[in-house]
């Protein structure tokens, strides 16, 4: 999808629909206040920061609000999940899986390391668990698993992932791992923030990825060891309308994060990649987060502006008359008809 496509205006439903109703409506959405602001950690300076670039766009079109470098390329880290996510939800669409079907572990799953739920070679768990263990817990081995399943093995799977890059537009990601792990010197998975923005604009399609996205706690069942999973997304608490999307953070990547917001029927995507900071990781991760907050602010904010900008110009629009057909112009077989009426 072009993320830089204009969003449609739908004309008026019918002609007796009130010019005055649209100026109530325009008045209405440019009164309403922009989100909270986001209660983000405000302990660490931005003294230092940097980044490899951020956009924030509509989710209903892909059209940009905001963006700075958008096209310089960085590594997403975990956030590289969401093209994992993705894959599985279209299979599933496909009728190629369910989210009850059981997800076999390997031990290539199991000797995965990072953020993980620690996998034993034999479990078996759902799709949808294991979605819940990707999505919230960031689970690389979860990742492993997912991808040998559906392709037979990781590298099969990453093609995959490549080729559904392609397809997207994303021609400046190059993704290596189904994991966004980052061990010696790479090659890393590597995009842009305006890669990242496409392929969460497609995600969103999904309504069911919010179901996983949104949640802040789920329990992994298993026999005699039940685990609780929390989600890494502190937006989800702080800023109003927060569900979704993925953290990510690496030593190699730095920070970066695709989260989204709805307020009514609006929905801003935000992307932040490689934010670093001189103060370390966990100023990295909250300074991220504060960028991204301000991003869906400011981003909600434009498009409530530009939709109270199309009631308004619905507004000035002249009421619309009936047409009724022109009157028949008579020719010689009428005339002759009308002279023989009686």
């Amino acid at each position: 999808m072009d993320i830089n496509a204009n969003r449609s205006c739908s004309p008026p439903r019918s002609v007796n629909q009130s010019r005055v109703r649209f100026a109530a409506i325009a008045a209405f959405l440019l009164s309403l206040s922009s989100p909270a602001e986001a209660n983000v950690n405000k302990r660490y300076s931005p003294a230092g920061m940097t980044f490899a670039g951020t956009i924030c766009v509509d989710a209903a079109t892909g059209t940009v609000l905001s963006q700075q470098k958008a096209d310089f390329p960085g590594h997403p880290a975990s956030v590289t999940k969401l093209m994992t996510t993705l894959l599985i939800l279209e299979d599933i669409k496909a009728n190629k899986l369910s989210m009850r079907s059981r997800v076999a572990v390997t031990k290539a799953a199991a000797d995965i390391g990072g953020s993980q739920v620690w996998l034993a070679p034999g479990e078996s768990f759902t799709v949808e668990e294991m979605l819940y263990a990707l999505l919230l817990k960031s689970a690389n081995d979860v990742a492993v698993a997912l991808a040998i399943d559906r392709a037979g093995s990781v590298p099969a799977f990453v093609a995959r992932m490549n080729r559904r890059a392609a397809e997207l537009g994303m021609t400046r990601t190059t993704f290596v791992t189904p994991n966004g792990l980052t061990y010696g010197k790479g090659p890393h998975d590597t995009t842009t923030a305006r890669d990242l923005a496409k392929l969460a604009v497609t995600l969103s399609r999904f309504p069911e990825v919010f179901r996983f996205t949104s949640a802040k706690q789920y329990i992994l069942r298993r026999p005699g060891k039940p685990l609780e999973l929390l989600n890494h997304n502190h937006l989800l608490e702080s800023f109003p309308g927060c569900d979704g999307l993925k953290t990510g953070w690496t030593v190699a990547a730095n920070a970066s994060i695709v989260t989204t917001a709805k307020v009514g029927d609006l929905r801003v995507i935000a992307v932040v990649l490689g934010c670093s900071s001189p103060q370390g990781a966990k100023a990295e991760q909250r300074l991220r987060d504060s960028l991204a907050a301000d991003l869906m602010s400011q981003g909600m904010v434009k498009l409530r502006q530009q939709e109270a900008e199309k009631a308004l110009q619905l507004a000035r629009l002249p009421a619309l008359t009936q047409h009724h057909k022109p009157k028949k112009t008579e020719g010689f077989w009428d005339w002759l008809v009308d002279l023989f009426s009686f």
